[in-house]
Protein backbone atom coordinates (compact mmCIF):
# COMPACT_ATOMS: atom_id res chain seq x y z
CA UNK A 1 0.00 0.00 0.00
CA UNK A 2 1.10 3.41 -0.95
CA UNK A 3 1.98 5.87 2.23
CA UNK A 4 0.69 8.98 1.86
CA UNK A 5 2.69 12.06 1.84
CA UNK A 6 2.18 12.80 5.56
CA UNK A 7 3.58 9.07 6.59
CA UNK A 8 6.70 9.74 4.28
CA UNK A 9 7.62 12.80 5.48
CA UNK A 10 6.52 11.63 9.47
CA UNK A 11 8.74 8.09 8.72
CA UNK A 12 11.48 9.85 7.67
CA UNK A 13 11.70 12.26 10.73
CA UNK A 14 11.43 9.42 12.80
CA UNK A 15 13.76 7.10 11.46
CA UNK A 16 10.64 4.18 10.28
CA UNK A 17 11.48 3.67 6.87
CA UNK A 18 9.78 5.59 4.67
CA UNK A 19 9.49 3.58 1.18
CA UNK A 20 10.43 6.66 -0.61
CA UNK A 21 12.43 10.61 -0.62
CA UNK A 22 10.24 12.64 0.75
CA UNK A 23 10.32 15.76 -0.89
CA UNK A 24 9.61 19.60 -0.52
CA UNK A 25 9.98 20.62 -4.02
CA UNK A 26 6.82 22.89 -5.17
CA UNK A 27 8.48 24.76 -8.34
CA UNK A 28 8.38 21.57 -10.29
CA UNK A 29 4.86 20.46 -8.36
CA UNK A 30 5.96 18.21 -5.76
CA UNK A 31 5.39 18.52 -2.30
CA UNK A 32 4.57 16.32 0.66
CA UNK A 33 4.03 19.26 2.87
CA UNK A 34 1.59 22.00 3.14
CA UNK A 35 1.96 24.97 4.78
CA UNK A 36 -0.73 26.85 7.59
CA UNK A 37 0.85 30.26 8.25
CA UNK A 38 -0.51 32.45 10.58
CA UNK A 39 -0.84 36.83 9.51
CA UNK A 40 3.06 37.15 9.96
CA UNK A 41 4.15 40.52 8.02
CA UNK A 42 7.70 39.36 7.95
CA UNK A 43 9.55 40.22 5.06
CA UNK A 44 6.23 41.91 3.71
CA UNK A 45 5.24 42.73 -0.10
CA UNK A 46 8.45 42.52 -2.25
CA UNK A 47 7.30 44.67 -4.87
CA UNK A 48 7.85 47.62 -2.37
CA UNK A 49 11.18 49.07 -1.84
CA UNK A 50 10.36 49.85 2.07
CA UNK A 51 8.28 48.16 4.61
CA UNK A 52 7.85 47.37 8.01
CA UNK A 53 6.69 43.93 10.28
CA UNK A 54 4.79 43.84 13.04
CA UNK A 55 7.54 44.52 15.26
CA UNK A 56 7.96 47.60 13.63
CA UNK A 57 11.80 46.62 11.82
CA UNK A 58 12.22 48.51 8.70
CA UNK A 59 12.66 46.57 5.96
CA UNK A 60 14.47 47.97 2.73
CA UNK A 61 15.02 46.27 -0.92
CA UNK A 62 17.11 47.52 -3.78
CA UNK A 63 15.66 47.49 -7.43
CA UNK A 64 16.71 43.88 -8.11
CA UNK A 65 13.82 41.73 -6.53
CA UNK A 66 15.13 40.06 -2.93
CA UNK A 67 13.25 39.97 0.02
CA UNK A 68 15.57 42.88 1.47
CA UNK A 69 17.28 43.52 5.02
CA UNK A 70 16.36 44.54 7.79
CA UNK A 71 17.49 49.08 7.89
CA UNK A 72 15.80 50.09 10.38
CA UNK A 73 16.02 48.22 13.97
CA UNK A 74 13.14 50.14 16.28
CA UNK A 75 15.33 49.06 19.49
CA UNK A 76 19.05 50.32 18.35
CA UNK A 77 19.17 52.59 21.38
CA UNK A 78 17.77 50.69 24.81
CA UNK A 79 15.90 54.04 25.66
CA UNK A 80 13.54 53.25 22.97
CA UNK A 81 11.94 50.38 25.63
CA UNK A 82 9.93 53.62 26.83
CA UNK A 83 8.06 53.89 24.41
CA UNK A 84 8.40 50.39 22.05
CA UNK A 85 5.16 48.47 21.52
CA UNK A 86 5.27 44.89 21.98
CA UNK A 87 3.13 42.83 19.67
CA UNK A 88 0.31 40.57 21.18
CA UNK A 89 0.35 37.08 20.22
CA UNK A 90 -3.24 36.74 21.28
CA UNK A 91 -4.27 39.26 18.64
CA UNK A 92 -6.95 37.55 17.15
CA UNK A 93 -6.14 39.84 13.44
CA UNK A 94 -3.09 37.09 13.65
CA UNK A 95 -5.11 33.96 12.70
CA UNK A 96 -7.84 35.39 10.91
CA UNK A 97 -8.34 33.20 7.67
CA UNK A 98 -5.93 30.56 8.29
CA UNK A 99 -9.00 27.74 8.67
CA UNK A 100 -9.36 28.80 4.53
CA UNK A 101 -5.41 28.05 4.18
CA UNK A 102 -5.62 23.96 4.97
CA UNK A 103 -7.38 23.57 1.67
CA UNK A 104 -5.41 21.57 -0.63
CA UNK A 105 -3.53 20.21 1.88
CA UNK A 106 -4.82 16.54 1.23
CA UNK A 107 -3.23 13.50 3.45
CA UNK A 108 0.12 16.03 3.41
CA UNK A 109 2.13 16.89 6.36
CA UNK A 110 0.81 20.05 7.44
CA UNK A 111 3.12 22.61 8.62
CA UNK A 112 3.23 25.95 10.33
CA UNK A 113 5.83 28.28 12.14
CA UNK A 114 8.01 31.34 12.70
CA UNK A 115 9.72 33.92 10.64
CA UNK A 116 12.87 34.98 12.83
CA UNK A 117 12.23 33.30 15.72
CA UNK A 118 14.96 34.58 18.26
CA UNK A 119 18.36 35.45 17.83
CA UNK A 120 17.16 36.69 13.78
CA UNK A 121 14.65 38.78 15.48
CA UNK A 122 17.09 40.06 18.44
CA UNK A 123 19.76 41.27 16.01
CA UNK A 124 16.08 42.68 13.84
CA UNK A 125 15.09 44.40 16.39
CA UNK A 126 18.57 45.62 18.20
CA UNK A 127 20.66 45.47 15.63
CA UNK A 128 23.69 43.09 14.88
CA UNK A 129 26.94 44.57 16.26
CA UNK A 130 24.37 45.80 19.13
CA UNK A 131 23.04 42.56 19.82
CA UNK A 132 26.60 40.59 19.66
CA UNK A 133 28.47 43.47 21.56
CA UNK A 134 25.36 43.43 24.34
CA UNK A 135 25.29 39.79 24.94
CA UNK A 136 28.75 40.67 27.13
CA UNK A 137 28.22 44.39 27.82
CA UNK A 138 24.26 44.64 28.88
CA UNK A 139 23.52 41.35 29.48
CA UNK A 140 20.19 42.26 31.84
CA UNK A 141 18.84 44.29 29.41
CA UNK A 142 19.88 41.08 26.30
CA UNK A 143 18.34 38.95 28.36
CA UNK A 144 15.06 40.56 28.77
CA UNK A 145 14.64 41.37 25.18
CA UNK A 146 15.51 36.98 24.50
CA UNK A 147 12.76 36.21 26.78
CA UNK A 148 10.20 38.97 25.65
CA UNK A 149 10.63 37.20 22.09
CA UNK A 150 10.62 33.64 23.37
CA UNK A 151 7.51 34.32 25.34
CA UNK A 152 5.62 35.47 22.11
CA UNK A 153 6.95 32.74 20.16
CA UNK A 154 5.40 30.53 22.89
CA UNK A 155 1.73 32.53 22.50
CA UNK A 156 1.81 32.31 18.51
CA UNK A 157 2.11 28.06 19.39
CA UNK A 158 -0.21 28.31 22.01
CA UNK A 159 -3.05 30.08 19.85
CA UNK A 160 -2.61 28.06 17.17
CA UNK A 161 -2.34 24.70 18.88
CA UNK A 162 -5.64 25.94 20.38
CA UNK A 163 -7.33 26.86 17.60
CA UNK A 164 -6.40 23.79 15.36
CA UNK A 165 -5.84 20.66 17.62
CA UNK A 166 -4.71 17.80 16.10
CA UNK A 167 -4.40 19.33 12.40
CA UNK A 168 -0.38 20.89 12.37
CA UNK A 169 1.98 17.95 12.35
CA UNK A 170 5.62 20.37 12.21
CA UNK A 171 6.88 23.55 13.40
CA UNK A 172 9.41 25.35 10.98
CA UNK A 173 11.51 28.73 11.97
CA UNK A 174 14.45 30.43 11.00
CA UNK A 175 17.48 31.72 12.67
CA UNK A 176 20.83 31.86 10.33
CA UNK A 177 23.50 30.99 13.50
CA UNK A 178 27.09 31.04 11.14
CA UNK A 179 29.44 32.68 8.70
CA UNK A 180 30.69 30.16 6.19
CA UNK A 181 33.62 30.08 8.20
CA UNK A 182 32.04 29.15 12.08
CA UNK A 183 28.86 30.76 14.34
CA UNK A 184 28.71 34.14 14.76
CA UNK A 185 29.34 33.46 18.20
CA UNK A 186 31.49 30.73 20.87
CA UNK A 187 29.72 27.38 21.53
CA UNK A 188 30.16 28.15 24.88
CA UNK A 189 27.91 31.40 24.86
CA UNK A 190 25.33 29.93 22.91
CA UNK A 191 24.90 26.78 25.42
CA UNK A 192 24.83 29.70 28.03
CA UNK A 193 22.75 32.18 26.73
CA UNK A 194 20.44 30.56 23.54
CA UNK A 195 20.11 26.64 24.48
CA UNK A 196 17.51 26.59 27.48
CA UNK A 197 15.61 29.65 25.49
CA UNK A 198 15.49 27.52 22.27
CA UNK A 199 14.58 24.22 24.14
CA UNK A 200 11.42 26.00 25.73
CA UNK A 201 9.95 26.43 22.51
CA UNK A 202 11.31 23.42 21.30
CA UNK A 203 9.05 22.02 24.40
CA UNK A 204 6.01 23.59 23.47
CA UNK A 205 5.86 22.07 20.27
CA UNK A 206 6.89 18.92 21.28
CA UNK A 207 3.45 19.22 23.39
CA UNK A 208 1.80 19.86 20.62
CA UNK A 209 2.74 16.79 18.77
CA UNK A 210 4.37 18.71 16.43
CA UNK A 211 8.20 18.25 15.16
CA UNK A 212 10.37 21.34 14.91
CA UNK A 213 12.19 22.60 11.73
CA UNK A 214 14.48 24.56 11.96
CA UNK A 215 16.59 26.36 8.77
CA UNK A 216 19.84 27.80 9.68
CA UNK A 217 22.53 28.72 7.36
CA UNK A 218 26.36 29.04 7.48
CA UNK A 219 29.19 26.65 9.06
CA UNK A 220 26.95 26.04 12.18
CA UNK A 221 28.49 22.39 13.02
CA UNK A 222 29.88 23.53 16.55
CA UNK A 223 25.77 24.21 17.57
CA UNK A 224 23.91 21.06 16.12
CA UNK A 225 25.12 18.81 18.90
CA UNK A 226 23.38 21.06 21.37
CA UNK A 227 20.18 21.14 19.43
CA UNK A 228 20.04 17.94 18.90
CA UNK A 229 20.18 17.65 22.87
CA UNK A 230 17.55 20.29 23.29
CA UNK A 231 14.84 18.50 20.37
CA UNK A 232 14.95 19.51 17.26
CA UNK A 233 14.03 17.48 14.88
CA UNK A 234 14.91 18.48 11.58
CA UNK A 235 17.29 20.91 10.64
CA UNK A 236 17.42 22.55 7.38
CA UNK A 237 21.04 23.20 5.81
CA UNK A 238 21.57 24.77 2.19
CA UNK A 239 25.08 24.79 1.92
CA UNK A 240 26.79 21.74 2.70
CA UNK A 241 29.74 22.14 1.37
CA UNK A 242 30.91 25.03 3.91
CA UNK A 243 29.31 22.61 6.42
CA UNK A 244 31.46 19.66 5.31
CA UNK A 245 29.50 16.79 3.77
CA UNK A 246 31.69 13.69 5.04
CA UNK A 247 32.21 15.97 8.40
CA UNK A 248 28.98 16.10 8.92
CA UNK A 249 27.31 13.01 8.65
CA UNK A 250 30.30 11.43 10.43
CA UNK A 251 29.13 13.13 13.50
CA UNK A 252 25.08 13.82 13.06
CA UNK A 253 23.94 11.10 10.73
CA UNK A 254 21.07 9.00 12.15
CA UNK A 255 20.69 11.35 14.56
CA UNK A 256 18.83 14.25 13.16
CA UNK A 257 16.87 14.37 10.04
CA UNK A 258 18.43 16.81 7.78
CA UNK A 259 16.48 18.91 4.54
CA UNK A 260 18.84 19.69 1.84
CA UNK A 261 20.13 19.89 -1.50
CA UNK A 262 23.06 20.47 -3.52
CA UNK A 263 24.95 23.58 -2.83
CA UNK A 264 23.02 26.59 -3.25
CA UNK A 265 26.30 28.68 -2.99
CA UNK A 266 29.13 26.43 -4.63
CA UNK A 267 26.94 23.77 -6.41
CA UNK A 268 23.72 24.73 -8.11
CA UNK A 269 24.84 28.30 -9.39
CA UNK A 270 28.05 27.03 -10.69
CA UNK A 271 28.49 23.18 -11.62
CA UNK A 272 27.40 21.31 -14.22
CA UNK A 273 25.05 18.24 -14.48
CA UNK A 274 27.50 15.74 -13.43
CA UNK A 275 28.66 17.64 -10.42
CA UNK A 276 25.01 17.83 -9.17
CA UNK A 277 24.60 14.31 -9.70
CA UNK A 278 27.92 13.52 -7.68
CA UNK A 279 26.57 16.12 -5.43
CA UNK A 280 23.36 14.40 -4.78
CA UNK A 281 24.71 10.75 -4.48
CA UNK A 282 27.17 12.32 -1.57
CA UNK A 283 24.78 13.73 0.46
CA UNK A 284 22.35 10.35 0.42
CA UNK A 285 25.35 8.69 1.07
CA UNK A 286 26.28 10.34 3.83
CA UNK A 287 23.64 12.08 5.28
CA UNK A 288 20.57 9.73 4.96
CA UNK A 289 20.13 6.05 6.33
CA UNK A 290 18.13 3.20 5.06
CA UNK A 291 15.65 4.00 7.82
CA UNK A 292 15.42 7.90 6.94
CA UNK A 293 16.65 11.09 8.26
CA UNK A 294 17.13 12.94 4.75
CA UNK A 295 14.16 15.30 3.21
CA UNK A 296 14.79 16.68 0.01
CA UNK A 297 13.91 20.52 -0.50
CA UNK A 298 14.21 23.01 -2.61
CA UNK A 299 15.79 26.64 -2.71
CA UNK A 300 12.37 28.44 -3.87
CA UNK A 301 13.90 31.56 -5.27
CA UNK A 302 16.33 30.33 -7.93
CA UNK A 303 16.42 33.38 -9.63
CA UNK A 304 18.10 35.21 -6.90
CA UNK A 305 20.83 32.35 -6.57
CA UNK A 306 21.13 32.24 -10.54
CA UNK A 307 19.65 28.66 -11.18
CA UNK A 308 17.16 27.88 -13.46
CA UNK A 309 14.39 25.32 -13.40
CA UNK A 310 16.77 22.93 -15.93
CA UNK A 311 19.17 22.23 -13.00
CA UNK A 312 16.92 21.76 -10.66
CA UNK A 313 15.05 19.48 -12.51
CA UNK A 314 18.41 17.77 -13.13
CA UNK A 315 19.15 17.86 -9.19
CA UNK A 316 15.84 16.20 -9.06
CA UNK A 317 16.40 13.27 -10.98
CA UNK A 318 19.82 13.01 -9.70
CA UNK A 319 18.56 12.39 -6.23
CA UNK A 320 15.83 10.39 -7.02
CA UNK A 321 17.92 7.85 -8.96
CA UNK A 322 19.60 7.68 -5.75
CA UNK A 323 16.96 7.36 -3.72
CA UNK A 324 18.17 5.04 -0.67
CA UNK A 325 14.52 4.50 0.83
CA UNK A 326 12.27 3.28 -2.59
CA UNK A 327 14.08 3.50 -6.60
CA UNK A 328 13.96 5.47 -9.83
CA UNK A 329 10.21 3.68 -10.05
CA UNK A 330 8.89 6.22 -8.15
CA UNK A 331 9.80 8.74 -10.36
CA UNK A 332 6.85 7.91 -12.62
CA UNK A 333 4.67 8.11 -9.94
CA UNK A 334 5.17 10.40 -7.90
CA UNK A 335 2.85 13.14 -9.78
CA UNK A 336 -0.25 10.96 -9.07
CA UNK A 337 0.48 10.69 -5.24
CA UNK A 338 -0.25 14.65 -5.39
CA UNK A 339 -3.42 14.62 -7.13
CA UNK A 340 -6.05 16.17 -4.68
CA UNK A 341 -8.05 14.59 -1.89
CA UNK A 342 -10.15 15.40 0.68
CA UNK A 343 -8.15 17.20 3.57
CA UNK A 344 -9.34 15.17 6.58
CA UNK A 345 -6.37 15.96 8.72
Amino acid sequence: MTMSPYEVVRRAIEFQGPERLPLRFATLGLNDTHGVGWNQIGTGNHSLRETTDEWGCLWVRSEMANMGQVKGHPLADWNALDYFRWPDPDDPAFYEGMEERFAGCDDKYVTTGIFMLLFERMHALHGFENTLADLYLERERIEMLADRIVEFDLGIIRNISQRFPGRIHGFSFTDDWGTEREVFISPKLWDEFFKSRYKRIFDAAHEQGWHVWMHTCGKVNAIIESLIEIGLDVINLQQPRALGIEEIGQQFRGRICFESLCDIQHTLPFKGAEEVREEAHLLLEHWATPDGGFILSDYGDGRAIGVELKKKQIMLDAFLAADPYGNVKHRASLRLSFLPKKCDR
